[in-house]
């Protein structure tokens, strides 16, 4: 039987959505944006301004409310999750999702998109979020991937 895939992402500026679209492509998955019930701006993406809805969001750990729900999550096999590096991290949005949804007996697997950081320390607090009898896959930044590169990636997790 084939297994049922998901990709969840939240893309800010559409670099996170491309990536997704990629991964889709390669597996054949569902795609499903999480978007929050208040669209971001572009003053409230301005990561120079201390005072921006991003920057307060990271600070305080505020987890924006999700306009959709992902309605038939049990269905799925394998999820994965992606995201732009915020601080070093995945937007609170993120959280949210994960400890929104039971992924026991699910594989997880994370991948971001980033200027500059990795995805290690997110991933190390986005898999504190998840069920822990969810079976957490390693992540992968994603920029300037190829179809042929995404494609050897996701042979090698096995899934």
């Amino acid at each position: 039987m084939a297994k049922k895939i998901l990709i969840a992402y939240f893309s800010a500026t559409g670099e996170t959505e491309r990536a997704a679209s990629k991964i889709a492509k390669a597996t054949g998955g569902d795609m499903f944006e999480i978007k929050p019930v208040v669209p971001y701006t572009k003053a409230d993406l301005d990561w120079n301004d201390k005072n921006s809805r991003s920057s307060t969001e990271m600070r305080s750990l505020a987890r924006p409310e999700i306009a959709d729900k992902v309605e038939n999550m049990p269905i799925y096999d394998v999820v994965f999750v992606g995201f732009p590096i915020w601080w070093y991290m995945a937007p609170t949005i993120v959280n949210g999702f994960l400890a929104s949804y039971d992924f026991a007996g699910k594989k997880v697997v994370p991948f971001a998109t980033s200027g500059s950081s990795d995805i290690n320390k997110a991933e190390v607090v986005l898999q504190s979020l998840c069920s822990k009898d969810a079976e957490w896959l390693p992540g992968k930044l994603m920029n300037g991937m190829t179809l042929d590169q995404i494609d050897e990636w996701i042979a090698s997790l096995g899934l």
